[in-house]
């Protein structure tokens, strides 16, 4: 995985710790889920389920952010729960902890208290490469959620997602480290997509693959269609807005129709 010797910065380095500071911004991302719930429900929401959770940072954040909070986190990856357990949750308090519980098990076949929201975010959903696979799950979870549930999941897209790309980012956490993107190969014939990330280092250093990605490349229409012919209703879509430098400003606000970008995220939310 590493170009150098053992004693090198990507040999020492936490490949989920970096994932955290340079992909996952939970608080962020709660923020916006705990805001958007209320707006439709008229309430808060209590029960967050975690949908390929890895590390479940994103659980952690959940229940600091207020004490009636619970969170369920599923992954099929006994080691990377381990690491959220040795890691996030360890960092929580005693009563926090006790209110996240992570659970082993395939999303497809998990059964768990009906959850106010269900989150399926980092394009995580995007393994499902058939439309009765993803249609599976969107079912799946629209039975197992609480009356009035809500199912957000994230996307991106823009004419870049289709190329064969490498990007990269400067992050200042950890001592400093870039973050690398690679888009590997898109085959336009049925929208495989082989993604990569890699981390380079100050001394020279790489983490090769640190995370490697099999995906379909869903396109908004495709989801909304899925999500519907599965029995939710009022689905949103969230577009990013720009700042005056032309940044992205971390605002996602509901939309209609949005400027055909080169690269673009948003959030949807799906209402059962």
């Amino acid at each position: 995985m590493n170009k150098k010797s053992k004693n090198d910065l990507a040999s020492r380095a936490d490949r989920h710790l970096l994932y955290e500071y340079s992909v996952q911004y939970a608080a962020s991302e709660i923020e916006f889920v705990d805001r958007t719930f209320k707006t439709l429900r008229g309430r808060r929401a209590k029960l967050l389920r975690e949908d390929f959770c890895g590390t479940a940072n994103v659980c952690c954040e959940w229940v600091r952010q207020r004490n009636g909070n619970r969170a369920i986190g599923v992954d099929i990856d006994a080691a990377v729960l381990g690491w959220g357990r040795d890691h996030n949750l360890a960092a929580l308090s005693n009563g926090q902890r006790k209110r996240v519980e992570l659970r082993c098990e395939d999303v497809l076949r998990v059964e768990t208290a009906p959850p106010d929201v269900v989150l399926a975010m980092n394009f995580s959903y995007w393994l499902f490469k058939e439309r009765k696979q993803l249609r599976r799950y969107f079912r799946r979870v629209h039975a197992a959620l609480a009356d009035d549930g809500v199912l957000f999941l994230d996307a991106y897209g823009g004419y870049d997602s289709f190329r064969d790309i490498v990007e990269e980012r400067e992050i200042e956490e950890a001592g400093g480290f870039t973050y690398v993107w690679e888009q590997e190969r898109y085959n336009p014939v049925n929208a495989d997509l082989i993604c990569h990330i890699h981390f380079d280092f100050a001394d020279g250093s790489r983490m090769e693959k640190a995370f490697s990605y099999d995906w379909r490349l869903w396109t908004l229409p495709e989801v909304r269609e899925l999500l519907a012919e599965s029995g939710f209703r009022d689905i949103t879509v969230y577009w990013q807005g720009w700042d005056e430098q032309g940044e992205p400003d971390g605002d996602f606000k509901p939309v209609t129709q949005a400027d055909s970008d080169a690269g673009w995220i948003c959030y949807i939310s799906a209402e059962k």
